[in-house]
């Protein structure tokens, strides 16, 4: 079977399925979900003031300061003292905001952010008021192209705030961080293609159940490497924070936004950290599953009931510490630098790497060609040809940029010589630090000698 003809199939993959179970809500009446809607949304607020005191205790410690420690104990209602703070001041618009858009902006930011944890499997099947229900809200067939929506229509959030502030840095902020997240929400959903066809779905609780045996952050290790950095530039945080960059943009697009509008930004900015987190959790990490060493010990006990909301927070936590870690060590890049980077490098890479590993699962498959039996292991060969086909083209591309990058680099700084001519141009040119001027005998043109104005002697 040619490769042409295989494609197809192996995207096909992606929309039949395979025999992993999706969740089961038939035995979930309308008011048990209202009542896990009611959970979720007090989990993601009660976590979000432990995360603001967690990253300024952590920071503290790597700066060799206390940080908040006098609002209960250890400083852990100081995150509650600054919601009220917020509550409580003065709501202050600009004169020229436009007023309804003004405030529906930081609504639809934090909204968004709660309605993407929807689909979030964060543990298996408990049991709840008689009923057994997977602890998860919903589940559809195409459930991660449900958060890359609504991730989408959360940017509209940042650029509704930047336009109706009537402002000039508000409005080149919120221009800059559209452009910022949705060029890196094209590398997010390429690196998430990789998984669709190891699982063989879109639904969370299928590409879960997938990874009861392997952890799909080994074998698409390429595409969860792409996927961190793409999830820290999508919630604007250092050192890809540029929304906010303090010293070119006053703050960016909530700049006019003060009291409850910008407690709503600070909110959705942290949801939505958490929102990234759990995908990547989900689509990488197996989920609310046990390490696959200790589930087996156990015999898979850990997996089931409440425990997999523990793994499932150990591992949330996990990702946000490696946010907080962030912050405190690594300064903002430049915008064009990050720019060029996800555009010209991340999103290539990514796209290659999607073909390499739909060739080699339709090698799996035995679509294409036969096989190669090493050692009583069986090797698809045309896999193992193409992977060898693609490894050179890889290394011909990156030695072939590398030679233009010093091209470049060497045309942008010409080499200074040691030793220069002050007159070459027709007039004085001072030297370059380190650099020495020819002897003036050999270069200096002849000066004109002085008339002679004395008279000559009568007589």
């Amino acid at each position: 079977m040619s490769i042409i003809a295989a494609l197809p199939e192996v995207v096909s993959l992606v929309a039949e399925g395979t025999d992993n179970p999706r969740a089961d809500f038939s035995d979930t009446p309308l008011w048990l979900t209202v009542v896990k809607a009611l959970i979720v949304f007090v989990y993601l607020l009660v976590s979000t003031l432990l995360v603001i005191w967690f990253e300024r205790r952590v920071i503290g410690r790597m700066q060799q300061r206390p940080g908040p420690n006098r609002n209960g104990p250890f400083g852990l209602l100081q995150t509650l003292a600054d919601g009220m703070k917020a509550m409580l001041k003065e709501d202050v618009r600009p004169k020229a905001a436009d007023a309804f858009v003004f405030t529906l902006a930081p609504i639809i930011t934090a909204s968004m952010a709660f309605v993407a944890f929807a689909i979030m499997p964060m543990a298996g099947e408990v049991s709840m008021f008689g009923h057994t229900t997977p602890f998860q809200l919903t589940d559809t067939p195409v459930a991660v192209l449900l958060v890359l929506a609504v991730a989408g229509v959360g940017i509209y959030g940042v650029v509704l705030a930047g336009w109706s502030s009537g402002s000039t840095y508000p409005l080149m902020g919120g221009l800059r961080s559209s452009a910022q997240m949705i060029s890196y929400e094209i590398a997010m959903g390429l690196s998430l293609v990789a998984v669709f066809l190891y699982a063989g779905s879109m639904s969370t609780s299928q590409i879960v159940s997938a990874q009861s045996d392997l952890w799909f952050v080994v074998p698409a290790f390429f595409s969860f490497f792409v996927y961190v950095i793409t999830m820290v530039g999508e919630t604007n945080r250092l050192p890809f924070d540029l929304a906010e960059g303090e010293g070119e943009l006053t703050g960016g697009f909530h700049t006019e936004y003060g009291s409850m509008r910008f407690a709503m930004f600070f909110l959705g900015e942290y949801i939505n950290m958490f929102t990234v987190s759990a995908l990547a959790t989900t689509m990488f990490l197996g989920g609310y599953q046990a390490p696959p060493g200790l589930a087996s010990v156990f015999g898979g006990a850990l997996n089931e009931g409440w425990w997999g909301l523990l793994w499932f927070t150990a591992k949330l936590w996990m990702f946000m510490f490696v946010f907080v870690w962030l912050r405190g060590s690594l300064p903002r890049v430049r915008y064009d630098q990050f720019m060029r980077f996800g555009w010209k490098f991340l999103i290539p890479a990514t796209l290659a790497w999607v073909v390499l590993v739909a060739f080699f699962r339709a090698g799996q498959n035995g679509w294409l060609g036969g096989t190669w039996d090493v050692a009583g292991r069986s090797f698809p060969v045309v896999s193992l040809v193409l992977v060898g086909v693609i490894a050179v083209l890889a290394l011909v591309g990156g030695w072939m940029w590398d030679t233009r990058t010093e091209r470049k680099e060497a045309a942008a700084h010409p080499e200074i010589p040691d030793e220069i001519d002050p007159y070459a141009g027709g007039h004085p040119v001072p030297p370059m630090p380190g650099q020495r001027l020819r002897e003036p005998s050999l270069t200096a043109p002849a000066l004109p000698s002085a008339p002679d104005t004395e008279e000559a002697p009568r007589g």
